[in-house]
């Protein structure tokens, strides 16, 4: 009996051992554009919006008790038509915990991620929908960047390969609340249910950019800016080429 109860522990133990919250990479990081970045100025949850950053970018931010924030802001392009260039903006939250063989595993809250699509060549409106991934990163490694003289988080991808780098913004992060922030159900002064303002369809969860949500409009994302952002990364591409 006595023996029963101490193994018991010991799984017990050695399961909590096995997740942990590791404290290195608390903070928000941000790639090199360092226009993208986690917190309110990216989404508003309240008003339903996204707001547009000058630059693409990813930016990641981790609490010291095991909550994170992701904001994604990427060009698509359209090798048919390099002038219509589409764009997608991404923003979930949740908890992480990094596992006994050194992998982070992300669980974002479902019902609070949100996605907007823009292809103005192709739509009028944009598609804005909820958006929940998992996320399983193999590793991870935090180090002084030899060239910004930062500290730097490399992120490898469930399948070993290396996410761009992510440079440290600031510490202690800036997060909205870690709590659920937009539950499908929502009582009423009056004790009633209000039932969410999205609107079903075969792909989920849909809603026209310049539709009214909560009294807020959403702007189309700029395609001029991205296109040439891409007309840049070409021109670069070609002189390292040329020279090296």
């Amino acid at each position: 009996m006595l023996s029963s109860i101490g193994s018991a522990l010991l799984v017990g133990i050695s399961v909590v051992a096995a997740q942990t919250t590791p404290t290195d990479i608390v903070g928000t990081w941000s790639s090199k554009s360092n226009k993208t970045l986690t917190g309110p100025k990216f989404y508003d949850p309240v008003n339903e919006k996204l707001t547009e950053p000058n630059r693409p970018g990813i930016s990641y931010s981790f609490s010291a008790d095991g909550f994170f924030e992701e904001a994604y802001y990427r060009a698509v392009a359209n090798p048919n038509d390099p002038k219509c260039p589409a764009a997608i903006m991404q923003w979930q939250h949740g908890s992480f915990t990094k596992q006994a063989n050194g992998s982070l595993t992300l669980a974002p809250i479902a019902v609070d991620g949100r996605q907007l699509y823009s292809d103005p060549c192709a739509y009028d409106e944009a598609v804005y929908t909820r958006y929940n991934q998992s996320e399983m990163f193999q590793r991870y490694e935090v180090l002084t960047d030899p060239y910004h003289n930062i500290p730097r988080l490399n992120l490898y991808q469930f399948d070993g390969s290396p996410m761009m780098p992510l440079y440290l913004v600031m510490s202690p992060p800036e997060m909205l609340p870690t709590s659920t922030l937009n539950p499908l159900t929502t009582a009423t002064a009056g004790g009633a249910k209000a039932t969410s303002k999205f609107k079903r369809s075969a792909e989920g969860f849909t809603l026209p950019m310049n539709h009214k949500v909560l009294g807020k409009r959403h702007e189309p994302i700029a395609a001029d800016r991205i296109w040439w952002f891409g007309v840049f990364l070409t021109g670069s591409g070609a002189l390292l080429y040329y020279f090296f």
